[in-house]
């Protein structure tokens, strides 16, 4: 094999590569925010039933 066939099949490899790597990364980001979503869902239900114990505490008070 001369030169050119060998850069061009090294060329058309790389190429072939961009997609799945598209790809990869399109489900990492997916997961990522998944991640992010759960747990700012997951805080404000705690937060909610942290408020709404010292409601009660406050109410109990007076």
């Amino acid at each position: 094999m001369n030169r050119v066939k060998i850069i061009s099949k090294i060329a058309a490899f790389h190429s072939e590569e961009e997609g799945p790597t598209t790809v990869e990364y399109a489900i990492m980001l997916a997961m990522i925010l998944g991640v992010c979503i759960l747990s700012v869902q997951a805080l404000s239900n705690k937060t909610r039933d942290s408020f709404d114990q010292s409601a009660s505490a406050i109410e109990a008070a007076l």
